[in-house]
């Protein structure tokens, strides 16, 4: 296992380079050789990022996570999953096990209000403005680390940020060649299967590197299974001041729906329990479609050039494209000829109006642009000034595969055919300026323009267009080595998704983002702490319904207001033991919070935002018994959270406290192997019975998604 030495004052401790919550801060870490050429990949890899990365010279608040800092929990599930004991961060899963759909939630807001960028480029659906982390199965392997901005952060690419940014780093330029073969293997029949390879720096200037993955589980929730494939190849050439890197990436997945949730009562007796597929044959048996999937493929290339001029200024320059199509396949029973744009037939003298089918929802999609940044940096001046400009064009039909009664469809006729079209750019200036010993000052300007159109049931009846400035401003103060203040306020504005326009007509939603943090380093502490203020106006708020295909509907709250403290350390109780907690609490609130009920409108006053814990805390205690093996405890607590914006008790999701055993051991030069590492994860090992998602299907009605109880993963790493 690679050890890093961190200087903690004027001590040093050996500290594993697998921190899970990560850092605040870039501190000093050194291997015990120094690796000048391989520093210098790190530098050049990093510009591709510079845009939208902050560094704790900044007033914005972060974390970090290295690949290193995940290697012993990637085990197969997703990297919501693996970022589960950051600050502020709530995760859950459909399939109950990490593994298909999962989510995250910061602060609060939900995915669709988390901004992802993957090498600077956009990854949220420009449409639903979600990420779907099921699309690149095993993505994490090909990382080379993540930053996690929590609030507005800085200016990014894509859609604003109205609950956090997290930005990944694909795989650095390596210097010699390698492979690495992963397997793993865990409950309910879930296993993992990685080959990656690297050819190393050829003729000093070019390498190839790339990967393969399988990823297969049976899922927690009965038939909620996933099959997922997914690969990543990259070219590079480097030389003293260039990098250019092309790559191309993606996945095939396919899951067993698990969308559908289960009722309380159903909670009690059968938790695992999905009523997906469900339907009555022709002699009234009740049986279970075996093919009520979501198929779907998603394949991106992205071509990067960045350049350093000279020791001040840096360009990069990129050019990007997504290509994403598939369908989700229901079985319907009973649905009427007319919802399909049928006639009813004639059977046996008597007029049938409906008919059993089996249908598919189709997305065909393409995502194309550029993004580009200048760099200019001296001893007291840091500023970067760019922009991006993307399209999104993207197909939504469906069509009949087959029916008990066909009435007078053809083969492929699609009962419906909706397109949209997403222009989205923007232009930013960013500047961060020394003044004297203990002052930074920042600055950060952006304009983003939006045009959507839309033309069906589908998609939204949509013609609309948007401007949003979107100013940021700050101050750092330097006490001492060891200890600095921040302050930090940003606007941002935000147009919103195509549910939103299915549900209605939406408004857009504004924030202003007050941010006042310490960052403490000394001795064996480092500590982070900061306050928030975030005041929305026209929040689009989960309402807890879910539409016809299962997407959370939202609606405009008004005013809004979420205020926090959050809280992370890293403390080296020894040179064997280490311990990293992180807290979070916060007020989320709705303000004069008015709903439309059969009696009229009722005004419910201050309630509390859905989807919103007033605190979330984690906990990461690590022992490191001997060299190369590491033991970890790893726990989370998320407090009581609601289901829709009335505050009733109906609408709750309980509390929950979940535990997790981790173990890591490394053995190095074992035969032709470099390394050997062996990795076990318990998860939930105390069997906690817990949900950490749900909806309401009626105001009196909840849903829930009930997670595992104990499982485990375990897995073999062999490096060559």
């Amino acid at each position: 296992m690679k050890m890093l030495y961190c200087v903690f004052g004027n001590r040093r401790f050996a500290a594993v380079a697998l921190s899970i919550l990560g850092g605040q801060y870039v501190l000093s870490q050194e291997p015990e050789v120094k690796d000048t050429t391989a520093s210098e990949l790190v530098a050049l890899d990093e510009v591709l990022v510079s845009a939208v990365r902050v560094t704790a010279q900044n007033p914005v608040t972060f974390s970090n996570l290295t690949k290193e800092d995940i290697a012993s929990r990637n085990l197969g599930q997703d990297i919501p999953v693996l970022m589960n004991y950051l600050p502020s961060v709530v995760t859950t899963s459909d399939a109950g096990a990490g593994v298909g759909y999962t989510g995250i939630r910061v602060r609060g807001s939900d995915a669709t209000r988390v901004n992802v960028t993957i090498n600077g480029i956009p990854y949220n659906d420009s449409e639903s403005h979600g990420s779907f982390w099921v699309n690149m199965p095993d993505f994490a392997s090909s990382v080379e680390n993540m930053q996690l901005q929590r609030g507005v952060g800085t200016s990014t690419n894509g859609a604003g940020a109205f609950g956090a940014s997290l930005n990944l780093l694909t795989d650095a330029v390596a210097e010699e060649a390698g492979g690495e073969i992963a397997n793993s293997y865990g409950s309910f029949n879930t296993r993992k299967h990685t080959l990656k390879f690297t050819t190393g720096k050829l003729n000093e200037h070019f390498e190839m590197s790339g990967r393969l993955s399988a990823i297969r589980s049976d899922g927690y929730v009965d038939r909620a299974s996933s099959d997922l494939k997914s690969y990543f190849l990259q070219g590079a050439y480097v030389d003293e001041n260039t990098l250019v890197k092309a790559l191309v990436f993606g996945g095939h997945e396919t899951t067993y729906q698990s969308w559908n949730g289960i009722d309380a009562e159903t909670l009690k007796t059968d938790r695992r329990y999905n009523s997906a597929g469900q339907y009555t044959d022709e002699e009234g048996n009740t049986r279970f479609y075996d093919n009520e999937v979501d198929d779907y493929k998603q394949d991106h290339a992205q071509l990067h050039w960045s350049q350093q001029w000279s020791d001040r200024w840096s360009t990069n320059l990129a050019l990007h494209y997504t290509y994403g199509r598939g369908y989700f396949e229901q079985y319907g029973e009973d649905r009427d000829f007319a919802d399909y744009g049928l006639e009813p037939v004639i059977q046996g003298g008597d007029t049938v109006n409906t008919t059993d089918l089996i249908g598919r929802e189709w997305l065909d999609n393409d995502f194309y642009g550029t993004t580009f940044s200048v760099h200019y940096e001296e001893e007291l001046l840091d500023v970067v000034v760019g922009g991006a400009w993307n399209k999104y064009e993207g197909d939504h039909f469906g069509d009949i595969v087959w029916a008990r009664y066909a009435s007078q469809s053809e083969i492929r006729d699609r009962y419906y055919d909706d397109n949209s079209l997403k222009t989205d750019f923007n232009v930013f200036a960013k500047v961060n300026y020394k003044l004297g010993e203990h002052w930074n000052l920042f600055g950060d300007m952006q304009y983003r323009g939006i045009g959507y159109e839309a033309n069906g049931a589908e998609t939204g009846l949509v013609d609309d267009t948007f401007g949003f400035f979107n100013p940021k401003a700050g101050v750092t103060y330097i006490v001492n080595p060891g200890n600095s203040f921040y302050f930090s306020y940003a606007r941002a504005g935000r147009e919103p998704n195509r549910s939103d326009y299915k549900g209605g007509n939406p408004k857009p939603e504004y924030l202003n983002d007050f941010e006042l943090g310490w960052r403490h380093l000394s001795g064996n502490v480092r500590l982070n702490a900061n306050a928030y203020y975030m005041r929305y106006k026209d929040q689009l708020v989960l309402t807890g319904e879910l539409d016809n295909v299962g997407a959370p509907i939202r609606r405009n709250s008004g005013d809004s207001y979420r205020l926090g403290l959050e809280v992370d350390a890293t403390v080296m109780l020894s040179d064997r033991w280490v311990v990293r907690p992180n807290i979070a609490l916060s007020d989320n609130r709705n303000v004069d919070y008015v709903i439309e009920t059969e009696e009229g409108v009722d005004d419910l006053g201050n309630t509390e935002i859905s989807f919103s814990p007033g605190i979330i805390a984690g906990n990461a205690l690590t022992f490191l018994p001997v060299d190369n093996l590491q033991l970890s405890l790893l726990s989370k607590y998320v407090g009581k959270q609601y289901m829709d914006n009335t505050g009733r008790g109906v609408a709750a999701l309980s509390a929950y406290f979940v535990n997790d055993l981790n173990v890591s051991l490394e053995l190095e030069k074992v035969a032709f192997f470099r390394s050997v590492t062996i990795s076990g994860l318990v998860n939930n090992f105390l069997d906690e019975k817990y949900e950490s998602n749900g909806y309401m299907y009626d105001p009196t009605s909840p849903y829930y998604y009930p997670q595992a109880g104990i499982n485990f993963l375990v897995g073999l790493n062999l490096k060559i």
